[in-house]
């Protein structure tokens, strides 16, 4: 998809300009999203936009992300630059269907992998809590892939919650999948102590801060798998993986709890030298 869109660029705006463009396209249901390269002028955007609908043709609208994921809500500023003016699709992923608002809520397709990775770890009857589970990707391809007994799926975005409501129906996981509005910390704490085998917290920037309530939602005395997404910036000659591993290894020492790191991956690359990583840690003792 990359090395089309800049040879698009290289037709439409010609070859200098087209070195400026960023490759990377996102394709979220049938939406096309681009990005924007600093301060670069949207109106030759608009003309790129115009040739990705030729280009592909299941695509029916094509979006720019003029900002990075922000607000507690995790959600980007875009401007639209070609056809259907609408930003709500139906995404589709391992056999399952998310209707999502891309202006609204935080999806990934490249977190396609982990999603059924994680599925195929969840054993019959454990009860896992998805800490910062947006519309549900997480949360419904475990249910519909493994056979959990409940998961309990949190997220703080009013958007985020009423689509996942919306794709627990569609999938038809109610039952198993338990939508829940609020802060992922205080949710456990009313209401979610010692209760989980296994315990998701997929959004970079609080994982690490909200770790300690994960370990409050295990049940066993605190034994049990938590699963942490987290991003780091490596220079020339680092190891991503090793300072997440790091970063973890000393918070879980400040609050002594044994542990093992039973695996741990690069998950993508998100900007220059920087990382999303990966860590499943088996939590032995609280």
């Amino acid at each position: 998809m990359g090395r089309l869109l800049r040879e698009l660029a290289k037709q439409v705006l010609g070859e200098e300009e087209a070195r400026k463009i960023w490759k990377r396209i996102e394709i979220i249901g049938d939406i096309a999203i681009i990005r924007r390269p600093f301060n670069y002028p949207i109106e030759n955007l608009k003309l790129l936009g115009q040739e990705l609908l030729k280009a592909i043709p299941n695509v029916k609208s094509v979006w720019l992300a003029i900002s990075e994921v922000k607000t507690e809500f995790r959600i980007r500023e875009y401007v639209h630059l070609a056809g259907e003016p609408r930003s709500e699709t139906i995404y589709k992923e391992h056999g399952c269907m998310f209707k999502l608002d891309i202006r609204k809520v935080y999806v990934s397709p490249r977190l396609n992998y982990e999603h059924m990775r994680i599925a195929k770890l969840v054993k019959q009857g454990e009860v896992v809590v998805n800490m910062f589970a947006g519309i549900g990707l997480f949360s419904i391809i475990i249910a519909k892939y493994s056979k959990p007994r409940k998961v309990y799926s949190i997220d703080i975005n009013p958007d985020a919650y009423n689509y996942m409501v919306e794709n627990v129906k569609l999938n038809r996981v109610e039952g198993v999948v338990e939508p829940i509005l609020g802060d992922a910390a205080k949710v456990i704490i009313e209401k979610l102590v010692n209760v989980a085998d296994r315990v998701l917290m997929p959004l970079p920037g609080l994982c690490y801060e909200y770790l300690e309530y994960a370990i409050m939602g295990l049940r066993n005395k605190g034994i049990g798998y938590i699963h942490v997404y987290d991003f780091t910036e490596a220079s020339k000659g680092e190891d991503p993986i090793a300072k997440v591993e790091e970063k973890f290894k000393n918070k879980l020492l400040s609050l002594d709890i044994d542990h093992d790191i039973v695996f741990k991956r690069i998950v993508r690359t998100v900007g220059p030298r920087k990382y999303q990583v990966v860590l499943d840690i088996k939590i032995q003792k609280n």
